[in-house]
């Protein structure tokens, strides 16, 4: 017995509906995702009920948890952080965002610190509950 093979030609494979989902997927992803103001500095804030909201336009000095002084994402000595907030000028409200776990005597001294650069307004960044 003999047997012939038909040769029929490829089937071609649409892809473009396979982009349409892989496309809606990164589409959903990005949306659904949240971004953090500061990433690089691992920071739990403290909750608080009466915490006003702060204009974006501020000085950021970050507390660790380790007692380390942050600012503009790079580890600084007290004696360069009052350097750099009297470089700064007195005219921006400052932002002191400190770990909950933070020494309250540190974060005073940073207060105090940030007070006789010349800054009238200085703020403790919290939670809202």
């Amino acid at each position: 017995m003999k047997l012939t093979r038909r040769w029929t030609e490829p089937v071609p494979v649409d892809i473009a509906p396979l982009i349409d989902v892989a496309f809606q997927q990164l589409i959903y992803f990005l949306l659904t995702s949240s971004f953090v103001l500061s990433p690089a500095i691992p920071v739990r804030l403290p909750k608080a009920t009466t915490s006003p909201q702060v204009n974006a336009a501020t000085l950021v000095v970050t507390l660790t948890k380790d007692h380390l002084v942050y600012w503009e994402n790079r580890v600084v000595t007290l004696k360069e952080l009052q350097r750099e907030l009297k470089a700064a000028g007195g005219d921006t409200p400052v932002l002191i965002r400190a770990d909950r776990h933070a020494y309250v005597e540190k974060l005073i001294e940073l207060w105090d610190l940030c007070r006789a650069a010349g800054y009238s307004e200085v703020h403790i960044a919290t939670l809202s509950e």
